[in-house]
């Protein structure tokens, strides 16, 4: 629920707090004092688009801050909003609360904050999507279209609705999958085929040459090699000659001489030179393991000059598949491998497309079906929303007013992409199913019955909203309702009955009204206003005050056509008060 509101520099406020409580609160206000500001701060916190113009003439920005708290709502509502603050990493404030905050600069520019961190203005959308619901004179005329109608209609149904809609849309997604790739491969058939056989042409050559991994370095180095090959052997060949001795016993090598000098340090007396002889032996054993290292690379290099012939050449094939297909050998077996698997994907003959135009089929009868049960369910439920809606209609001072809900199929148009055959019909299959869903109204016994967007005024499209909010309200025990002047173009006895509803949702909910009628006002439980006075910023402005009981009779006198100053205002004001009272007890007890 919403605890706390403060708002500075918006509109007519300059600066004012609200503290709002559980049950039903109503705003009232002289005209111009900046009630509605309200609910304009409260779309602000609900991610609304800011508006510049709303910023307070003089002030450089405005700001609203709410304060939330979850322990009124459902299980559902407090783990989203559990998850949301995670994900964001927000924080809860020390008494448990959440604050969101929003601000707009006179040059358009916004904020938003949730929990102490910068977030962006949907976020504080998602926040408020499960806490928050904000009814204006714009929602009125939201409810008139045939999207919005059905959303009240499948929220009414419930789970039965919600479970066949998610199926259907998983169904439809795999439906159209298939459609896409079929219209996509019988398009794109002879370009495809195209494709296919450069794909088996290359690597029916790449396979011809069957390259190794990193062969193509190996030969390189290899071929480096062959082409030295005299000076390599004559450059390994007299180094092993001057270390070990070579085929002239008259020449001098490394080893002989090492051998000579550590014969001598042997047979020396003396004990240093003796100490030099291991020394002298670790030197023969290096220059042994070199000579041995240089035997085995003499050995290793090629006999026969012609493997150098036959290494260019395999060189020659490996560096066309490499101008080809890549940089070096791996790039062409990588490209190999994705050409392989491409391949699979272009099977455009007559099996493949006839298995996927089968799948299509199937993909479509699957989803008519779940969309055939969802017009069920949703015609079912139509007529359990359309009496309950004309019950509380009947209570609200339109006692002979039927309200009508018809699901009714949308035929597909000539050139639908998502057509569906559905019970011999072809339909336009869209995200939601495949129906329309019309709200229509006989305002009165006798009356025919037409859209709400012929037949109803606004006081009467107030009502029936109102009538559909109290029906609904089960759906989201717990969490807050705004309504701004619902209560628009009534009066007398039906603004009466507006009230005894708005205080049976609030039994359930924390409801929060704007209203300009004493009979709403007088049902509240916490009454407050919204009333003009100068600010310590300067200039005039409007504050918000909880009224005491003595206070909300002034109050009402006043939204008595102005009879706040006389005794007869006041005495009716009480009248009201009381008459309010006694029947919110008797409809609780």
């Amino acid at each position: 629920m919403l605890s706390e509101i403060r708002i500075d520099g918006l509109g007519a406020i300059a600066e004012a707090t609200a503290t709002f409580s559980t049950g039903l609160t109503v705003l009232t206000g002289e005209t111009g004092a900046g009630k509605t500001m309200v609910v304009t701060g409260l779309h602000l916190l609900s991610g609304a688009r800011a508006d510049a113009g709303r910023v307070r003439v003089g002030a450089d920005r405005a700001v609203v801050e709410g304060r939330f708290t979850t322990d009124t709502v459902g299980e559902p509502a407090r783990g989203e909003v559990e998850a949301l603050l995670e994900s964001t990493g927000a924080r809860r404030d020390d008494d448990d609360s959440i604050i969101a905050v929003r601000s707009v600069s006179t040059d358009g520019r916004s904020r938003a904050h949730l929990g102490g961190r910068s977030v962006p203005a949907g976020v504080l959308s998602e926040f408020t999507g499960s806490l928050l619901t904000v009814h204006g004179q714009n929602d009125q005329l939201r409810l008139q279209r045939s999207d919005q109608q059905r959303t009240a209609l499948d929220r009414f149904a419930g789970d039965t609705v919600t479970a066949l809609l998610t199926e259907y849309r998983t169904r439809r997604r795999a439906w159209l999958a298939a459609v896409d790739e079929l219209r996509d491969r019988t398009e794109r058939a002879r370009e495809m085929a195209r494709e296919a056989d450069q794909l088996t042409f290359a690597l029916q050559e790449i396979d011809a040459v069957a390259p190794e991994p990193g062969e193509d370095a190996a030969i390189s180095a290899a071929v480096r090699r062959l082409g030295d090959l005299d000076s390599l052997r004559d450059a390994a060949a007299g180094a092993r000659g001057a270390l070990t001795g070579g085929d002239d016993p008259d020449d001098v090598s490394v080893m002989a001489l090492l051998g000579t000098a550590r014969d001598r340090l042997d047979s020396a007396d003396d004990e240093v030179l003796r100490a030099l002889g291991p020394r002298v032996a670790e030197a023969i054993a290096v220059v042994t393991d070199v000579g041995a290292d240089l035997t085995a690379y003499l050995d290793d290099l090629p006999a026969d000059p012609e493997s150098l012939d036959t290494m260019l050449s395999r060189q020659a094939e490996l560096k066309n598949l490499t101008r080809k297909y890549a940089a070096d050998v791996d790039g062409v077996l990588a490209w190999a491998q994705e050409a392989r698997e491409r391949l699979t994907g272009l099977d455009v003959s007559a099996d493949a497309l006839a298995a996927l135009a089968e799948q299509v089929r199937t993909g479509a009868a699957a989803t008519a079906s779940v969309a055939a049960s969802l017009s069920a369910a949703r015609t079912k439920a139509a007529t359990r929303l359309a009496k309950a809606v004309s019950t509380e209609l009947s209570g609200l001072a339109m006692g002979k007013a039927k309200l009508e809900v018809v699901v009714r199929p949308r035929p597909a148009a000539q050139d639908d992409r998502v057509a569906l055959e559905v019970g011999g019909a072809s339909l336009h299959a869209g995200s939601s199913g495949v129906d329309d869903v019309e709200f229509r109204l006989a305002a009165h016994s006798g009356a025919q019955s037409l859209p709400l967007t012929k037949s109803a005024s606004g006081g009467e499209l107030s009502r029936v909203m109102l009538a559909l909010e109290v029906v609904l309200a089960q759906s989201d025990a717990g969490s807050t309702m705004v309504f701004d002047e619902v209560d628009a173009g009534v009066g007398g006895r039906a603004a009466v009955e507006i009230g005894k509803r708005l205080a049976r949702l609030a039994r359930t909910h924390q409801v929060i009204v704007v209203t300009h009628l004493p009979q709403v006002a007088a049902f509240a439980d916490t009454h407050l206003v919204v009333n003009k006075t100068d600010t310590r910023k300067g200039g005039p402005g409007s504050g918000v005050r909880t009224l005491s009981d003595s206070d909300r009779v002034v109050e009402l006198a006043r939204m008595l056509a102005g009879l706040d100053d006389t005794e007869t205002g006041r005495a009716h004001a009480e009248e009201l008060l009381a008459t309010a009272t006694a029947e919110r007890r008797a409809a609780a007890s």
